[in-house]
């Protein structure tokens, strides 16, 4: 696949705000390739298109398949895997959503829950305790209110976040 000046410039953005994200620059150039070019594609194609070795690309899929990102698809006369990705960025939106509350936020929540149940918290000094304490009360909050957006149709969450800061008016 050949790719234009404007999907080349895309697919290079994405992965340099991929490494911003904690993403390997490849594996979200890669993203970026499936999402622009809207059909599935070979693991060759890819390599070809991108310029990178085969076993960075197996690697990087392997991880985006790890996110939930890409999937295998089969095309008739053809014995290779090809990868797609979802082409709904609402749907890649909540995705990885999920995935980040999943791995990052839910294991923070459980830890400091755990963490005040121990005798050594009961013994800290109370400003240690208050701010443990604050932390959970906002990684619980930011958990329940991911959990419930993830649920929210894309319609009301596109109203929603284009209401920005005048939503303060409804909650006065």
């Amino acid at each position: 696949m050949v790719l234009t000046s404007v999907a080349e410039r895309f697919v290079l953005h994405w992965g340099e705000m991929g490494t911003k994200w904690g993403v390997n620059r490849t594996v979200a150039q890669i993203h970026a390739l499936l999402f622009i070019a809207g059909r599935p594609m070979a693991a060759d194609e890819i390599c070809e298109t991108l310029g990178v070795a085969r076993s960075n690309v197996s690697n990087s899929i392997k991880e985006l398949q790890g996110w939930r990102l890409v999937t295998v698809v089969h095309q008739l006369g053809d014995r290779r895997d090809h990868f797609e990705t979802q082409g709904d960025v609402w749907e890649l939106l909540r995705i990885v959503a999920a995935e980040r509350q999943r791995r990052e936020i839910e294991p923070t929540e459980r830890f400091l829950a755990e963490l005040m149940a121990t005798p050594e918290f009961a013994e800290q000094d109370k400003a240690v305790q208050q701010r443990i304490h604050q932390t959970h009360d906002l990684v619980s909050t930011l958990t329940a209110w991911t959990s419930q957006m993830l649920k929210v149709s894309t319609a009301t969450l596109v109203r929603l976040l284009k209401l920005g800061s005048s939503i303060q008016k409804f909650l006065k």
